[in-house]
């Protein structure tokens, strides 16, 4: 039996259906009822991943984690820090502790996959021509008033070269939900190496697909800009545009799950889990554009700037590839146009 924290949810869901068609068998733990067909065998609790009776309840019978269960979101709201240490971390560590019990007792899950986020980095690699690699710091709200999006060289003041991130870059969380998510990994390190229980932290990154959340402060870029265009209305784009990410489909992501829940021995560490493609901001919002009807409103730069954004930052897909076994496969082209079809036919 594997146990899916989060089941429930846009992520999560799409790992039980991957998992289930794998001819595995699941439980899903989520304090939200399911909104999708749940596969048939698949055994749903509902509760809190905070509430140690109910992780003890839904860890029968387990033989590995997927733990997917969060308070998602940019997290740049100090109102609601509490709520996002709750959920993220005080969930993870009940988790844990119920797990660690088990270990010890001999009956306990056999591995834990972790979804973590590419957030953890903050910023992306840059190199100076002058400095080599270098770490820029936040932006000052001055340049970015002033529509200097770019990051300077904290040396030199020279502009940068943004590069792929590796796993080996230094962390260095620029909001409340990033550091929830870091967070998760230290905790889930320290009880591995207290237990010896393998853990694989899987780093993902902008997940756009079906099941997407809407129109909420917690949905995706992507899940944003498809509503805007499906309800008539131009995307807003902050900055220039120019920001770089890597748009990894959600069942790409739940492929990489299936490989680490799956494999024949557990494939512990973090991995980048992306698509390999760094695109812009404005080059995905043309995408969503080209998928919808013609006549749709064009993308428009609005400017501004959202505190706690990140320039760029986008993956190394070597180690995900080498290691885990992991190749994203489905094209960006056409899942931007599943997307923006799902924005127009009912939710649900």
């Amino acid at each position: 039996m594997l146990l899916v924290t989060g089941g429930s949810g846009f992520i999560g869901s799409h790992i039980v259906d991957a998992l289930a068609a794998a001819g595995r068998s699941v439980r899903i733990l989520d304090h939200h009822a399911p909104t999708a067909p749940v596969p048939g065998g698949v055994d749903v609790q509902l509760g809190d991943v905070r509430d140690p009776a109910t992780v003890a309840t839904a860890l029968d019978g387990v033989t590995a984690v997927c733990h997917q269960a969060a308070m998602v979101g940019l997290g740049v709201d100090l109102d609601y820090i509490a709520d996002y240490v709750s959920h993220n971390d005080l969930g993870t560590a009940v988790l844990l502790k119920a797990m660690a019990a088990r270990v010890r007792a001999g009956h306990g899950p056999s591995r834990l996959v972790l979804a973590s986020s590419m957030v953890v980095y903050g910023e992306g690699r840059y190199r100076c021509a002058e400095h080599g690699l270098v770490a820029p710091g936040p932006r000052e709200t001055d340049d970015l008033e002033g529509g200097r999006f770019e990051p300077p060289c904290p040396v030199c003041g020279a502009p940068l070269t943004p590069e792929p991130v590796p796993e080996t870059a230094p962390a260095d969380p620029r909001n409340v939900y990033a550091a929830t998510k870091l967070q998760q990994e230290h905790l889930a390190t320290a009880f591995s190496r207290e237990t010896g229980l393998p853990v694989t932290a899987l780093r993902y990154h902008n997940v756009y697909g079906p099941r997407m959340p809407r129109d909420t402060p917690y949905a995706g870029v992507a899940s944003l800009f498809s509503s805007e265009l499906a309800a008539g209305r131009p995307p807003r784009v902050f900055e220039d545009g120019g920001q770089l990410r890597d748009f990894v489909h959600v069942r790409d992501i739940s492929h990489a799950n299936v490989l680490a829940l799956t494999a024949e021995e557990p494939v512990p560490g973090a991995f980048n889990v992306c698509s390999g493609t760094p695109r812009s901001v404005l080059d995905m919002a043309r995408a969503l554009h080209a998928a919808a009807a013609t006549g749709t409103p064009e993308p428009v730069i609005a400017g501004g700037y959202r505190l706690g954004d990140v320039r760029h930052v986008f993956a190394d897909a070597t180690r995900a590839r080498e290691v885990l076994g992991f190749t994203a496969r489905e094209p960006f082209t056409e899942g931007m146009a599943e997307l923006f079809a799902g924005e127009t036919r009912p939710a649900g």
